[in-house]
C-alpha cells in the first residue's frame, strides 16, 4: 500500500452526516444558550424567539446615519524610461476617503431595545449599578479595541462579556444577571464602536457599522455570555 494511500473506515456519505449532525448539535446548543440566558431576565419563550428572529433579520439591515470624511495618504507609481531602463517612482497624493457610519438593527438596535426595557422594569438601585457596569465595560473594551485598516473596530470576542459578568458579580452578587446583559451590551457598543468614531475616517473603510459584522454581532453575543457567565 502506498504511503499517500488514506484508509477510510466509514464512506464518504457517513462523515458528511457526522458533519451536519455536529452543526446541528452546535446550533442547537448555541440557541438553547441564548434562550437560558433570555429566561433569566425575564423574557417568555415567545418573546425569546422573537428576539432571536428579529435579530437574525435585523443583521442584514444597517441604517445609514452620516458619512464621515477625511484626507488620507495614497501611494501611487510613477514610471520613467531613461536611456532603455524604466525605474518606477512612488509618489504619495493625497484624496479624500468617505466613510457611511451607519447603525446595524440586528447588532446594536434591537439588544439596546432590549436593555432598555429590562432597565424600565428595573429597580433604580439597579439602573445605577446598571449605567456603572456600563462605563466598567466600556472602558475595558475600549482599551483592547483596536483599529483594523479597511475594516473598522476589532474587538477580542470574550473580554467584553468577561468584563460584565464580573462588574455584574461585583456591583449585585444576589441579582447580576440585568445588570451583566446591560453592561454586556451597552458597555461593548460604547467602548468599542462609538467612543472610535474618530478613528474609523483614517481607516479607510467604505461603511462603519455600529453593531454590525454578522448575523448574531459580537455586541449581542456580550450580553447573551455575560447573563450566562453571571449565572454561574
Amino acid at each position: 500500500m502506498s504511503r499517500k494511500t488514506i484508509y477510510f473506515q466509514h464512506s464518504f456519505l457517513f462523515f458528511a452526516f457526522l458533519l451536519v449532525l455536529l452543526f446541528a448539535v452546535a446550533a442547537l446548543i448555541f440557541v438553547g444558550a441564548i434562550g437560558i440566558a433570555f429566561e433569566d431576565v425575564g423574557f417568555t419563550p415567545v418573546i425569546i424567539l422573537l428576539i432571536l428572529v428579529g435579530t437574525l433579520i435585523g443583521s442584514f439591515i444597517n441604517i445609514p446615519l452620516l458619512k464621515l470624511r477625511a484626507t488620507i495618504p495614497v501611494i501611487r507609481d510613477e514610471y520613467v524610461s531613461w536611456f532603455g531602463m524604466t525605474y518606477r517612482i512612488p509618489h504619495v497624493e493625497y484624496g479624500e476617503a468617505i466613510t457611511v457610519v451607519a447603525v446595524n438593527v440586528g447588532g446594536a438596535l434591537i439588544p439596546t431595545a432590549v436593555s432598555i426595557y429590562l432597565l424600565s422594569k428595573s429597580a433604580p438601585s439597579t439602573i445605577i449599578l446598571s449605567f456603572i457596569g456600563v462605563l466598567a465595560v466600556a472602558l475595558v473594551t475600549h482599551a483592547v479595541a483596536r483599529p483594523v485598516k479597511g475594516v473598522g473596530i476589532a474587538t477580542p470576542a470574550f473580554i467584553p462579556p468577561i468584563a460584565a459578568a464580573v462588574a455584574a458579580l461585583v456591583l449585585s452578587p444576589a441579582q447580576p444577571r440585568t445588570i451583566a446583559y446591560v453592561a454586556g451590551v451597552l458597555g461593548t457598543l460604547l467602548g468599542a464602536d462609538l467612543l472610535n468614531l474618530r478613528k474609523i475616517p483614517k481607516l479607510g473603510a467604505p461603511v462603519a457599522s455600529i453593531g454590525g459584522a454578522g448575523t448574531f454581532d459580537g455586541v449581542f453575543l456580550s450580553g447573551i455570555i455575560a447573563v450566562l457567565l453571571a449565572g454561574l
